[in-house]
């Protein structure tokens, strides 16, 4: 069956839309406060469906997750306790958020500059900030400078790789996806 063929046929025709940017924006500034998405799932396809636009698409994507980076700060920075905290208690996020305060009481900055980059859900770090009362400058820096890292890495890879990733990628994507599948019911049953 190939069905994640299909629907990665249906990703690159949907990277092409008119309004994709307009989508990429979106996804990278809620991504920054409250989405669990990540933009690059939306960032790669379109940088490779359009390999001229990929470091326009990079500078998208990292402006606006700063952006929603931004938010995320003065949410933690002001509304934490009657907005942010309900969240974290209903999603069952104590425990990851005490982890949070601790890695900024420990690391400082350099803990926003390795959310930014790192798959690790950036979102936690940009209201943990605003609620530790970082310094305002070097959190934009450090988010600037790690998501951008990240965003232009998937985007050159996605631009340099160009037609043979893409039919590579192409090839695969049945045998990532059903695996993924399979490695998530495996973890399902080993951590239910």
């Amino acid at each position: 069956m190939k069905i994640f063929q299909w629907m990665y046929d249906k990703a690159l025709v949907w990277a092409r839309h008119r309004h994709a940017e307009r989508y990429l924006a979106g996804l990278s500034f809620t991504e920054s406060v409250i989405f669990p998405i990540p933009p690059d799932v939306m960032l790669a396809p379109m940088a490779l469906a359009q390999p001229e636009k990929a470091w326009r698409f990079a500078w998208v994507t990292t402006l606006f997750s700063v952006l929603g980076g931004i938010c995320g700060y003065f949410l933690g920075l002001w509304l934490y306790e009657p907005v942010v905290l309900p969240v974290v208690e209903y999603m069952g996020y104590q425990e990851t958020f005490a982890k949070v305060e601790h890695w900024f009481t420990t690391y400082g900055v350099w803990v926003v500059f390795i959310a930014g980059f790192s798959p690790v859900p950036y979102k936690l770090f940009t209201v943990g900030a605003g609620l530790m009362n970082m310094a305002f400058l070097p959190f934009v820096i450090a988010s600037f400078v790690g998501r951008a890292s990240r965003f232009f890495l998937v985007a050159g890879l996605m631009y340099w790789g160009g037609e043979k990733m893409q039919q590579k990628l192409r090839d695969i994507v049945d045998w990532l996806g059903w695996g993924t599948v399979a490695l998530g019911g495996v973890l399902y049953l080993v951590y239910r």
